[in-house]
This record gives structure tokens, sequence and C-alpha cells, in this order.
């Protein structure tokens, strides 16, 4: 097959590629995308299968995969088994840095979804109290970057306390049986653990808390700009909806995620934000403050610029035309 011209991404202008224009005109067999606990916006999309309405008429079946966590939602992408998925900001850019091919072109959330957390009868008061104790976090997501930024505010360094790695509802069954001292923890395990076993909040910082970013393959969004855009749309059908009917949502969260109604009402209500969908100078800004932790730590090459893979990451462009205007 011969390679044409290059195809836009959006009618905005965003990035192109050089593809078969028979691969372009072909029919999407499967959209592939991720639903998670900690994005309602993908649980409504679900559950309500509009997605599937929007993509019937062109025989394209969907497949759903669950995300635990932001890190295997970045697997799955970087390993091509999904097209779209859901994540942290920070854990984006640093997938992005090491190689994964990803954009950012849409935000689902602003949540204030992690904080450090320990046992209601724990002794520890204060960050500094966390010198030489098991902490446990996901590594390559929110809440473990969350912790490292965390440390260095009382003195800290990432080798003064024990990293245990655990999953995010495995950390807080570790943190409620003892086995840990702290948990990094992310909602709704974290607000379950809140409500339902007397857990604290040792300590919290919303601007430590990178923003819900829907990730999309670069190949994806580069040969198949309109079902990509058919996407967001969808999405902005959601959260619409959510932000209509906040206690609606939280059923279907509580039932998804197998949590109490409270614990769902906590995470949406009082924990989440879903007034600004576009990625702009805000969602740069935050990724620029929060990537020196990314070299402090070892976890990119030395010497990595950074500000152009922040610039790489979020499209600022491409899901403009299609953003409802709620």
């Amino acid at each position: 097959m011969k390679r044409r011209t290059l195809l836009q991404l959006a009618a905005a202008g965003a990035a192109t590629a050089t593809l078969p224009r028979s691969a372009a005109a072909a029919p999407l067999d499967e959209l592939r995308l991720d639903y998670a606990y900690y994005s309602p916006t993908s649980l409504v999309l679900r559950r309500f299968g509009w997605l599937e309405q929007e993509f019937k008429p062109d025989g394209t079946s969907v497949k759903w995969v669950l995300s635990a966590g932001s890190n295997r939602a970045l697997e799955y992408l970087n390993a091509g088994s999904i097209d779209i998925g859901s994540s942290a900001g920070l854990a984006a850019l640093l997938a992005r840095a090491n190689g994964n091919p990803i954009r950012t072109p849409y935000i689902y959330s602003r949540p204030e979804w992690t904080a450090l957390v320990v046992r209601k009868d724990s002794p520890i008061r204060t960050l500094a109290d966390l010198k030489g104790k098991k902490i446990a976090a996901t590594k390559g997501t929110d809440p473990y970057l969350f912790l490292l930024r965390a440390l260095p505010l009382a003195g800290l360094k990432r080798g003064d306390i024990e990293h245990v790695s655990l999953q995010h509802a495995d950390g807080r069954a570790a943190l409620e049986q003892g086995k840990v001292d702290a948990w990094a923890g992310l909602d709704p395990h974290m607000a379950a653990s809140e409500l339902e076993s007397g857990s604290r909040l040792l300590y919290r910082n919303v601007t430590f808390n990178t923003y819900g970013f829907l990730n999309v393959r670069e190949q994806f969004l580069a040969s198949r700009p309109k079902e990509a855009a058919r996407v967001i749309k969808s999405y902005e059908r959601a959260r619409a909806w959510i932000r209509a009917n906040p206690g609606e949502a939280a059923k279907i969260l509580a039932e998804e995620a197998k949590v109490s109604l409270p614990v769902a009402l906590l995470q949406i209500k009082l924990r989440s934000d879903f007034s600004q969908p576009q990625p702009g100078a805000e969602h740069l800004a935050a990724l620029r403050q929060a990537a020196p932790i990314l070299l402090d730590e070892g976890l990119v090459k030395t010497g990595t610029d950074l500000d152009r893979v922040v610039g790489e990451l979020v499209d600022t462009r491409f899901a403009q035309p299609y953003l409802a205007r709620a």
C-alpha cells in the first residue's frame, strides 16, 4: 500500500501523521478503551452504552477493559491492548517521558483523589513522623508521585521510608491490617477506608493531585481522528450528565466499585470537579510544576527535557471543536 497525504488530527489542526489512505478509510472493527473506578465519567459512559450506540451504525464493537490504576491503564496503552485509557496527569507524563506514545486531548475530571493515609489509632501525626516507616503506594500512579512530592516538605527523601509496592485496593487492606504504617491512597478506596474504618488523612494537598487525563495512543489519534472525536463527544455527554445528576452518578460508582453510597458521594460530590474538560494552560502549568520530581527521583533518564515532553503530551487543540459548552 502506498503512503499518501498527511491526515489531520482534527479540524482545529492538531498533529498529523502519514498513513495509508485505505487504512484511514476502512471501518473500525473494534474500539478498545478502559473504565476505572477513579474515573466516574467512564463508568457512566459504560453503564448507559452511549459509545455502543454511537458506533453501532458503523458495525464497530466496543471493548471495555478495567484499569485498577494509572499504571495498568498506561501499561495497556503502551502494549497496544487499548486505544484510549484514563490516568492521572503526572503518571501520563512519566509514561510519555519513558517512551509510551500517548497524547492527552481531554480531561475527564479534576479530582482530589489521593492523600497520605494512616489508621485511626496511628501515633503518626506529621509528615516527619513517616521517617523509617512502611508506606504502601502503587508505582507509576498519582498516589506514589504524591508521596514522593510530600516527603521533601518534611526534609525526607525516598530512602528515608520503606516503600511497599501494592495495588491500590491491596494498599488499603495492608494499612487497615497493620501491615504498613501509612498508605498513599486513591478514591474510592481511600474514601471507603475513611468512612468505614476511621482512617485519617495525614496529609492532603489538592495541588499535588494531578488531573484526570484521557490518553489516546498517538497512532490511533493520527489515523482515527474522527473516531477519537466521537469518543470525546460521548465523554462530554457523560460529563454533562454527571454534573446534572451527581447523586445518580454516585449510585453507579457505588454499584460498579462495590462501595457504599456515602463513599461514592464523598468521591463525586466533594472530591471531584467535572467543570473543565479542555486541556489548557492550567494543565500544562501543573505538570511543569510537578515534573522535577521525576528527575529528582531518577524515574526518567538524566537530561530528559520534561518541558518538551509536557508539550508533546498535552494536546490543547484537538478536542476544542467537540466540547459541549456546559
